[in-house]
C-alpha cells in the first residue's frame, strides 16, 4: 500500500505543471481588479458565486486535459481536422485580437503595481518584456515551467494580506454558502465579470497544448486529473482571498468602486505596509505572470490550428512562426501601454465582447470533440458529465452574451 501510494505520488509531481499553472494564471491583473472591485463595492456578497465557477472550472479543465492525454494533440489541432481550416482560421483571428487585449491590461498591471513603488512604467514595463521574451524564447519548457510553478506558489500573498486585514469571517463563511441575488443592474454585471474572468477561452487552448507537450499520455492520467482539479481550487481560494481582503480594508469602511487593481492595494495601507507590500508583490508576480503565459497561450493555439510548428522546446528556426507570434504580441502589447492616455479600459471592454462571442463555441466544440468516440474512444464524456457539461455551457452562454450586451453599452 505504502509503495503504492509513493508511486501515485511520484507520477503526480511528475505531471504537476499544466493544470496547476492555467488555473492560477488566471488570476491576472484583470481578473484581481475584478475580485477587488467585488469586494470593495459589494463586501462579502459575490463570495457565494466562487463554489459554482469552481465547479464550472474543473469541468472545462478536465475535459481539455483528457483530450491531450488521450489524443496527443492541441485544441486547436482537433478543431481544424474534425470542423475544417476556415473555422480554425475565423477562431484563432478571434483569440489573437482577444488575448492581444489580455496582454495590454496585464503589461497595465506591471505599471500599476510598481509604480506604487515609484518606479515609473517607461522603465518597468520595458525590462519586464525583454525578460519575458528572454524566458521562453532562450529558455526550455521544463525551465519556464519551474519558474511558472514558483510564480504559483507567490499567490499566497494575497492570503496573508486577507487575514492581515482581519475580516469578518462570519460574514465571509455566512455569505460563502448563500446565494444572494439583487435586480441590480451593477450587482448582476459584477457577477457575470467574475464568471468571465475565471473561465477564458485562452485557457483552454494552452492547458491542453502543455499537457501534449509535457507528454502526459492516459497512464498519467489519473494523476493529471487531481493536479487539475487542485489548480482549479487553489485558484478559486486565491480569488476568495481578494475578495475578502477588500471587503475588510474598503467596503467596510464605506463602499466604493476602485479604478484598477493598484488602487486596490493601496486601500490595504491603513492596516499595515505589510497588507499593502503583500497585496502590490501579489499584482506584480499577476501580471508578469499573465503577461508570459497569454502570448504563449497564443502562440500554441494559432501555430497547432494553422499547421505551423509550435513549442518552447524547439529553437526559433525550427518554429519561427510560433517565435515571431509570441514576441509580436509582447512588442505590441508593452508598447500600447506606454503611449499617453491610451483609452485601456476600453480595450479590456472591447476584449469582454469578443470573450462572450467565443467562449460558448469553444466550449460547444470541446463537448463535441470530448464525445467523439472515433478520437477519444472509450475516454468519452458519461452521460452524467454531458448532462453537467451542458448545463455549464448553456449557463456560460448566457453570462457570456449578458456579459457582451452590458459591456457594448458601455463601450
Amino acid at each position: 500500500m505504502l509503495k503504492t501510494w509513493r508511486a501515485r505520488i511520484m507520477v503526480f509531481l511528475a505531471v504537476l505543471g499544466p493544470g496547476f499553472i492555467t488555473a492560477n494564471v488566471d488570476n491576472d491583473a484583470g481578473g484581481i481588479y475584478t475580485y477587488s472591485q467585488a469586494g470593495a463595492r459589494w463586501g462579502y456578497l459575490s463570495l457565494w458565486t466562487l463554489i459554482p465557477i469552481t465547479i464550472a472550472l474543473i469541468l472545462v479543465q478536465e475535459m481539455c486535459s483528457r483530450m491531450g492525454a488521450v489524443t496527443g494533440k492541441g485544441l486547436s489541432d482537433l478543431i481544424r481536422e474534425e470542423f475544417g481550416l476556415r473555422v480554425t482560421f475565423v477562431m484563432m483571428a478571434l483569440l489573437v485580437l482577444v488575448n492581444l487585449t489580455n496582454v495590454m491590461a496585464d503589461f497595465a498591471g506591471v505599471a500599476s503595481s510598481l509604480e506604487l513603488f515609484h518606479v515609473p512604467r517607461y522603465i518597468s514595463v520595458p525590462i519586464a518584456s525583454v525578460a519575458i521574451w528572454f524566458l521562453i524564447v532562450k529558455g526550455s519548457y521544463k525551465s519556464a515551467e519551474k519558474i511558472f510553478l514558483f510564480a504559483c506558489l507567490l499567490y499566497v500573498a494575497y492570503i496573508i494580506s486577507g487575514f492581515l486585514v482581519k475580516p469578518n469571517w462570519t460574514e465571509a463563511a455566512i455569505y460563502s454558502f448563500k446565494p444572494t441575488l439583487m435586480l441590480d443592474r451593477d450587482y448582476i454585471e459584477m457577477l457575470i465579470g467574475l464568471v468571465g474572468t475565471t473561465i477564458a477561452p485562452w485557457m483552454q487552448f494552452y492547458l491542453q497544448a502543455a499537457v501534449v507537450e509535457k507528454g502526459i499520455t492516459i497512464k498519467e492520467y489519473a494523476e493529471s486529473r487531481v493536479e487539475v482539479i487542485i489548480g482549479c481550487i487553489v485558484t478559486d481560494v486565491v480569488a476568495f482571498f481578494i475578495i475578502v481582503a477588500c471587503a475588510g480594508a474598503i467596503w467596510s469602511n464605506g463602499a466604493r468602486d476602485i479604478e484598477s487593481a493598484a488602487e486596490a492595494a493601496k486601500g490595504l495601507v491603513p492596516f499595515g505596509q505589510y497588507a499593502y507590500l503583500l497585496f502590490s508583490a501579489g499584482l506584480l508576480n499577476a501580471s508578469v505572470f499573465a503577461a508570459c503565459i497569454l502570448p504563449l497561450s497564443t502562440a500554441y493555439s494559432v501555430c497547432e490550428g494553422l499547421g505551423f510548428e509550435s513549442g518552447v522546446d524547439k529553437r526559433f528556426e525550427e518554429a519561427p512562426m510560433f517565435y515571431w507570434l509570441y514576441t509580436l504580441l509582447i512588442v505590441i502589447g508593452a508598447a500600447v501601454v506606454l503611449i499617453p492616455s491610451f483609452p485601456l479600459v476600453r480595450m479590456i471592454l472591447f476584449s469582454q465582447v469578443i470573450n462572450g462571442v467565443l467562449l460558448p463555441i469553444v466550449l460547444i466544440f470541446m463537448i463535441l470533440l470530448a464525445n467523439n468516440r472515433r478520437i477519444m474512444q472509450e475516454w468519452v464524456n458519461s452521460r452524467f458529465y454531458n448532462l453537467a457539461s451542458w448545463i455549464t455551457v448553456v449557463v456560460m452562454i448566457g453570462l457570456s452574451l449578458a456579459l457582451a450586451g452590458i459591456s457594448v453599452r458601455s463601450l
